[in-house]
């Protein structure tokens, strides 16, 4: 027994958030009452934060930076193309916190014993289950929800390039895994709903399209190109806020003016503080 928990150790951060995201999704579809989703949020924001010391400083900052991204593609593809539909026709509190879950989700997935091993029979096993369920999208599961998922047979192609060429391979084969469990926790419970004819396209949609994940991957793309120029700008605005502590404008450079502003310093937020 203690072998098995030991080997069952390094799983054990995606086990949690493999639980976690149904837990909540059941939370908000079946327990209808105001304080719900407000309090999900708040509780997912410190799941984030607990699990995000898990991960190097460097992936901290792009898991953290999910976050904003992830509400603006949550307005854009809910609010404003309405391909799906919250139960209360919001954003929920707890939904861009989870989106940052799932990139964690997946960008620890690569460091995982069994993935570090298996990488290329780890992503043709994901890619797998993904045309699996594609396949069936548009054969005999319409048979039985009466919806035929063509939209999720258009986002195959983006999510097998995304699993076999992108060189982060194992990063969406883990993200798929955590959006299938996910999505189809919270469309059982009501969470959300996706229309069964997409926007503007009109394509049939399944409830969930099968390879969704092919949406997050532009989600956690769009992360991975706009880190490096947040971090520049960030840069940039520390060296700007050390020269004006160092010889602030307009003010001759005195001991005691120095010694001000390097103690005002000291209440900035980390990510300007130089």
């Amino acid at each position: 027994m203690p072998r098995f928990a030991s080997r069952l150790r390094p799983y054990a951060l995606h086990l949690f958030l493999l639980l976690y995201a149904p837990a909540l999704l059941a939370a908000d579809g079946l327990v209808h009452q105001p304080l719900v989703q407000p309090g999900l949020g708040v509780l997912t924001f410190a799941v984030l934060a607990t699990c995000a010391r898990r991960t190097a400083s460097r992936d901290r900052f792009d898991v953290w930076l999910c976050v904003p991204v992830a509400t603006l593609f949550e307005a854009l593809g809910s609010l404003v193309w309405g391909g799906y539909t919250y139960r209360l026709e919001n954003i929920p509190l707890y939904v861009p916190p989870g989106h940052a879950l799932v990139f964690l989700f997946g960008l620890t997935a690569a460091g995982l014993p069994l993935v570090a091993r298996h990488d290329r029979r780890f992503r043709l096993a994901v890619l797998g289950a993904c045309t699996a369920w594609t396949a069936a999208g548009v054969t005999v599961l319409p048979l039985w929800t009466h919806r035929p998922d063509v939209q999720g047979l258009t986002m195959w192609p983006l999510f097998a390039w995304c699993v076999l060429r992108s060189g982060r391979g194992s990063l969406f084969a883990g993200i798929w895994i955590a959006t299938a469990t996910l999505d189809l926790a919270g469309t059982w419970a009501g969470a959300w709903t996706w229309a069964a004819v997409a926007p503007w396209s009109h394509l049939p949609s399944g409830n969930p399209p099968s390879a969704v994940a092919a949406g997050y991957a532009i989600i956690d793309g769009s992360v991975a190109l706009l880190a490096p120029a947040v971090r520049r700008a960030l840069a940039r605005g520390r060296a700007a806020i050390a020269r004006r502590v160092s010889a602030p404008a307009g003010y001759p450079a005195s001991r005691s003016s120095a010694c001000t502003f390097a103690a005002a310093r000291r209440f900035l937020p980390p990510c300007l503080a130089a």
